[in-house]
Parts: structure tokens; C-alpha cells; sequence
């Protein structure tokens, strides 16, 4: 009998130990975001709530103009001159997380110049990033391969990015997301792979037209097709191939291009574009 307990005082501590040891071995994560408009912003305080981990907020020695044209002068301008903004210094030491959540606005298709100025200031390397963003009409994926291409030491997973018109659909969206990469446990949607696409009939093309008519930055016309069931049969999401046509007759004005743009309709209410891919 004295064996026995104490083989079972044994096999309690290895088990104890073992517990320890792997949730100190688990990966120590943080939220790290620009936000211009507090949307990122928004995003990233639901990730850090979500699984409970650090986050802090990139900000600039001089900010940004609050009007949207003046900070658009201003990229302008340093983009000529090849210059990114100063910022701050991290209070976070990079070097204690494994995963970083890396959030920005787009802007000019890509993450905002802050994001550029932190790359060059922090080593990556080894680590997982996370990117999340915001944006007008897309921008996760171009963002995403140029995290690829300055980042080669370093893990780029899928990311999460959401239209700035859409933000009431972001909590949900952002819940969804982080079960479907297994960062918590969580119903997430798994819907089937889009078929292959077919030539717009006059429905598809008046559900196409009401999600983009309105939408300045898009002077597009849908071409071809597919569609699948999503939210468990509560709603469809479209694929269009389109050709974006100039919005304007300038010669700075880029030319004719063929994108993705990603409709859902959700039963009894109005299409609505999520995404565009360029």
C-alpha cells in the first residue's frame, strides 16, 4: 500500500509538472497595431480581448493631419523623397513574443508607412506575424506578400482585413477567424471551395451592380462568376471577375485591369462587396 501511494504521488507531480511546463511553453503572443482612424484600432483591442494577451499601439513622433487629403499629401510627399515616418519607441520588447498581430490601415495598397518605419526598427526573425487590417476596398493579400517579401525570415499566416464600411460585421468576423486558425475554440463557417466561374447572367450582374454602385474607387464591370452558400445556408457569397475601367480620362490614370471582387448576400438583406483583390 505504501508503494502504491507513493507511486501515485509520483505520477500527480509528473502530471503537474508536465501542465506547468506546457503552458510555460506556450506561445507568448501580442497585439501590434497603427490605426489612423481608430477602425485598426478597434480590431486590434477585440483580438487582444478575445485571447487575452498584450497590446500596444504604434504612434508617430509628428501624427498625421486628421483630414484624409492632407494625409495623403503627406505620404505623397515622403513616398518622393523615400522617406517613412518616425515613431516612438515600442515599450514591448519584441524578443519575449513568438506571434505578433501586426495591424494597419491600408494605404496605396498596401500597410501604411508606419508599418514600414517599424519593420526597419524590430527583427522579426524567427517569429509568426498575423496581419490584420482595414481598408476602403482591399488590400490584405497585396499587403500580406509584401510582409512576405520584406520579411524573409519570418512566418506571414493568414490575416484578417475587413472594409471600413463593414465594421459592424467585425466582432463576429474577428471571432470567426480566430477559431478557424485555432487560435481559441470558437463555431467558425468552413464553407465549400467556389465552383468554377460561368459567364454573368442579368441577376448576377444586378447583384454585382448594387454591391459596387456608390463606391468611388471602383468603376467596374462583372464578367464572370461563381457563387457558394455561406453562414449555414444564411446568405450567398459571390466571386466576380470584373474589369475595373479608369474613372476618370487622365494619363495618370492606371489602366484597364481584371480583379476579384467578393459579394455576400445575407438572407433578406442588401449585397454588399467585402473585398476586392487586385
Amino acid at each position: 500500500m505504501k508503494l502504491l501511494k507513493m507511486i501515485l504521488c509520483a505520477a500527480v507531480a509528473l502530471i503537474a509538472v508536465i501542465s506547468c511546463t506546457q503552458k510555460k511553453e506556450a506561445p507568448k503572443m501580442l497585439v501590434l497595431y497603427y490605426s489612423q482612424t481608430s477602425n485598426t484600432k478597434a480590431i486590434a483591442q477585440e483580438i487582444a480581448t478575445r485571447l487575452k494577451i498584450d497590446i500596444e499601439e504604434i504612434t508617430l513622433v509628428e501624427p498625421y493631419d486628421t483630414a484624409f487629403q492632407a494625409t495623403i499629401d503627406r505620404c505623397k510627399a515622403d513616398r518622393e523623397k523615400g522617406v517613412t515616418p518616425e515613431i516612438t519607441p515600442l515599450k514591448s520588447d519584441i524578443a519575449d513574443y513568438d506571434i505578433i498581430f501586426l495591424g494597419y490601415p491600408i494605404w496605396f495598397g498596401t500597410y501604411a508607412p508606419p508599418i514600414a518605419t517599424l519593420l526597419d526598427k524590430i527583427d522579426l526573425s524567427g517569429k509568426k506575424v498575423v496581419p490584420f487590417c482595414t481598408f476602403g476596398s482591399g488590400g490584405l493579400e497585396s499587403s500580406g506578400q509584401d510582409l512576405v517579401e520584406r520579411l524573409p525570415n519570418t512566418e506571414i499566416l493568414p490575416g484578417y482585413g475587413v472594409r471600413a464600411a463593414r465594421m459592424n460585421a467585425m466582432p463576429k468576423e474577428v471571432g470567426e477567424f480566430l477559431a478557424a486558425s485555432l487560435f481559441c475554440d470558437g463555431k467558425f463557417d468552413m464553407p465549400e471551395s467556389f465552383p468554377e466561374q460561368h459567364p454573368v447572367s442579368a441577376e448576377e450582374a444586378a447583384i454585382f451592380d448594387a454591391a459596387v454602385n456608390g463606391y468611388p474607387m471602383l468603376n467596374a464591370k462583372a464578367t464572370t462568376v461563381a457563387s457558394r452558400t455561406v453562414h449555414d445556408g444564411e446568405g450567398t457569397e459571390y466571386l466576380f471577375t470584373a474589369m475595373d475601367m479608369p474613372r476618370e480620362k487622365k494619363a495618370d490614370m492606371p489602366p484597364a485591369s481584371e480583379i476579384k471582387v467578393y459579394v455576400l448576400v445575407e438572407n433578406g438583406k442588401a449585397p454588399e462587396f467585402t473585398k476586392v483583390v487586385r
